[in-house]
This record gives structure tokens, sequence and C-alpha cells, in this order.
């Protein structure tokens, strides 16, 4: 009997891992699995927020790495990606297995955070902050690189055959570039089982990203969460970002944009390009801060044909800052004009440079265009801190924020309700992960009572056997 096992993302919306076996007897849990086994692991991401679940990080896998073969992707954020290196470093030898767009972007996310790993390292070793001696990244980027070697990409919608008894293709999650559903088929014994990961789910009709393919008729769903307790604001868009934009301008200020370099800033600048060449604001700069944002911008621009985009991202007002001197050079800016930045969620990186400067000044409007997790500096702003800590700092806020939701890449519940109201038929059981506690909770007790849906929220490390059912002649094994 098939089994999933949820290793990450369960109670909260990172550390994405899921370990799917076929079992060919022995062991549960892909601790003891035999040699009949076959075992495919979907996303391996970092945990990150709140200092317990880094911790989480360090953590041996509750399986053997160098016994998997396979790794699955849904794409390539850091909290579905982040300790793919990791697993190199513990022994995984097999295969990754991405659409070609999360392969692009994997390049520059997964030798970014080993850059910033050791570079942790070694400000901890040479300020002597860490009780270790000497303090140690979690990998080097000689294992992001061997982790970049193993990948193989495969296009939407073709179907793809493990070994002998799974099966899987990737459908489009409209989350950002290259993101993915899986769409897996487990075969046993003349029997065949079908689980459809969400994978991070997009939403629909924003501006740039493509809407989420409808899903497909599946026994089991594994569904993230992450809004699943709350709505997006249905204003459009574009005109939650002119108001913004006109606002600040009338402060004669900066419109500050901490973003996720990849996804986030692309979206942002697309908007407000296209705001421009509308006459809807007047032509301002875009100053893009962000080396990776920077490469992340030409990989969108490559892949016209997954988005709207026509040429809006690389507008001659986008100005790229790669250097520290050109980063630096930004001291001088003083508006009007927009300035983006990463990290998204304050957690590091140039944003925190610019905070400084700018958080204390009234005319400067801060915008917060995500998700902010437990335990990060933008969570802190958004519950109203009147100071955050940045670089031994306490900074005061005097910044008009806002915090603009709608740009969030993750459907909330209406928009998780509606693409599960697009079924043929209801899985016989969801399995909610990648959502805080109140949020997975409130989304089950919603699909329970609304859909007289058959729902579970997974606790970390549990195991949970999937019936198997008579396979039609053509997924019968060959």
């Amino acid at each position: 009997m098939p089994e999933i096992a949820f290793h990450g993302a369960a109670g909260t919306v990172t550390g994405s891992r899921y370990l799917v076996t076929s079992r060919g007897g022995g062991g549960r849990g892909g601790a003891a699995a035999s040699a009949a086994d076959e075992r495919v692991l979907v996303d391996c991401g970092m945990y990150q927020g709140l200092k317990e679940l880094r911790l989480k990080n360090w953590e041996a896998p509750p399986f053997d790495p160098a016994d998997l073969p396979f790794v699955i992707l849904t794409h390539t954020h850091i909290d579905h990606s982040g300790l793919l290196p990791r697993l190199v470093r513990q022994g995984f030898k097999g295969a990754i297995i991405s659409t070609p767009a999360t392969l692009e972007l994997a390049r520059l996310l997964l030798m970014d955070a080993a850059k910033l790993q050791e570079e942790d390292a070694y400000f901890l070793n040479r300020k002597k902050l860490s009780k270790h001696a000497p303090a140690l990244p979690l990998f080097h980027a000689t294992d992001a690189q061997k982790a970049l070697e193993k990948f193989t990409v495969r296009a939407y919608g073709e179907w793809t055959e493990l070994p002998e008894r799974i099966s899987f293709r990737f459908l489009n999650a409209g989350h950002l570039l290259g993101s993915a559903m899986i769409e897996m088929r487990i075969r046993e014994n003349g029997g065949e089982t079908t689980i459809l990961f969400s994978g991070d789910l997009g939403r629909f009709d924003v501006p740039l990203n493509p809407d989420p393919d409808p899903p497909p008729a599946a026994d089991y769903m594994v569904l993230e969460s992450t809004y699943g307790d709350r709505t997006h604001p249905r204003d459009s868009l574009y005109d939650q970002v002119e108001r913004v934009v006109r606002e600040a301008m009338g402060r004669h200020g900066i419109v500050l944009i901490p973003a996720f370099a990849v996804g986030r800033a692309q979206q942002l600048i697309y908007v407000l390009n296209v705001l421009m060449e509308q006459g809807r604001l007047p032509p301002l700069p875009i100053h893009l801060d962000s080396p990776m944002a920077v490469e992340a911008t030409r990989i969108y621009a490559r892949h016209p044909a997954e988005q709207e985009s026509k040429g809006e991202l690389t507008a001659r007002n986008v100005i790229c800052h790669r250097t520290v001197e050109e980063s630096k050079a930004l001291n001088d800016f003083e508006g009007p004009g927009i300035l983006i930045s990463s990290s998204g969620m304050l957690a590091g990186g140039r944003i925190l440079h610019h905070l400084k400067r700018l958080l204390p000044d009234p005319r400067t409007t801060l915008v917060l265009a995500g998700y902010q997790a437990v335990g990060t500096r933008g969570r802190a702003l958004v519950d109203g801190a009147k100071t955050i800590r940045i670089h031994g700092q306490d900074v005061p806020v005097r910044a008009h924020l806002e915090d603009m939701g709608g740009f969030s890449g993750h459907a909330d519940t209406d928009e998780i309700v509606g693409w599960l109201d697009r079924l043929a038929k209801p899985p016989k059981t969801i399995f909610l992960t990648h959502g805080e506690p109140d949020s997975a909770r409130t989304l089950a007790e919603r699909l329970r009572r609304e859909r007289g849906l058959t729902v579970q929220v997974p606790r970390l490390g549990d195991v949970v056997p999937l019936e198997t059912r008579a396979a039609p002649p053509s997924a019968q094994p060959r």
C-alpha cells in the first residue's frame, strides 16, 4: 500500500517536504525502506521565520538521502527548494526534476542561498556571536553546484515514468515563473492511486502570472493553506498601485518596496510600467536594487510565453543596481520614484540599509507586497511595531505603511474553494499543509461545512497510508 509522509510544511508555511513511498515490503515512513520500495520526495524546502523553525533545518532527515532516487520540485522558492544542497551534502545521489524555468531560477536562488549561509557563518565567527566553535553553514556553494548538476527538466503536461510504479506530470500552478502542481500516479498490484500536490497555488486574474490550471481528478490532494483564513482585497492591483504612488508623490517621498527577488519584483515592475504606459502615472524611475532580482528579471524576459509581459520588465526607466557601489549611490536618491529591493520579509540584504535611512522619514511610503511570516520584521510592521531592530539598532517607524496583500502569489480562501469547485469529483481526502495552524484549521472547517469534503490537517512526521483502486486498462503496468 502506498503512503505519504509529511516531513515539512505541516503546521507551518515553510519547509515543504513530502515523501511518497510505494511499498515493496518492510518499514514505515521511509526510515527502513526495503529494496523493492519506490520513493519520491516532493520538494525539499528550508524552514524560515521563527528560530525554533529554523533549527529544524539542521536536523537529520527522517529518511536516508542516499537511498532516495528522485526529488520532484514544484517551484524554486527557498521554502520549497532551499535544502536541496544540504540533501546532496547528506548523500543524495539521485535526480531532481523540475520545469525548465524552475531550473533557470534555481541556478540563481540556490547559489545565492549558499553564499548567504557562508557569509552568515563567517560573520558569526568573526564577531564571536555563536555558541558553536566554529559556526558552520548549512551547506556550501559546492553543495549547491552539485545539486544543480542533478537537475533534469520536464515540460508542463508531459508524463514521466519513474522506474516501475510511479509516474507524474507538471501542471501550471500560476504562482510564479515555472511553478507547478504535480499530478502523480502510483500503480501497485493492478491498482492505482493518484495524488495531486498543489504546490503554491497562484491567484486568478492577476497581472503577469497565468491562472492556475484546473485541478485534475485525484484520489488524494495535498493542498496549500497559506491564506486559508482570509481573502485578498478585491480592488484591482492597478488601482491599488496607482493610489499608493500618487499619494506618495503628494508627500514628495520615495515608494520603498521590499519584494521577493523572484516573482514579486517582476510583477511590481510590470504593473508600474503598464500604469505609466497608460498615462495613469507619470514617468518615474524604478530602481531595482538586488542583483538576484536583476537576473531573475532577465530570466522572466526569456520566457514570454509563460506570462503576459511584452517588454515592460526591461523598459528604460528600470534602473538596475548590481554592485555595492551602485546600491550605496541610492543614498542620494530623494524621489519621487520607486525603490524595489529584497528581501520580501525584511529578513536581510540591501533592503535593511534602505530601511534604516527611510523608515524614520514620514515622506516615505513603505509597501509590503506579500505574505509576512511570523517572527519576521515584515510581520512586526504589519502588527504595528513602532520600531524595528536593524543591525543592532532600534529604527523608528515614521514612514507611511501600505500592506498590499493583493500582490500575494498565493490564492486566498475564496480562490482555493473556487479552484476546488472545478474538480470533476472530490478526492477521498484533502491534506492541508503549508499554512499556520489557524489558517489550515479555518480552511478545513470551511471545506467540510460548505463542500462536504474529507479534510485532514497533518502534523509534522505523520505517515498516512493511501488506498488503491482498480486501475483503468491504459494505466496497467507494462
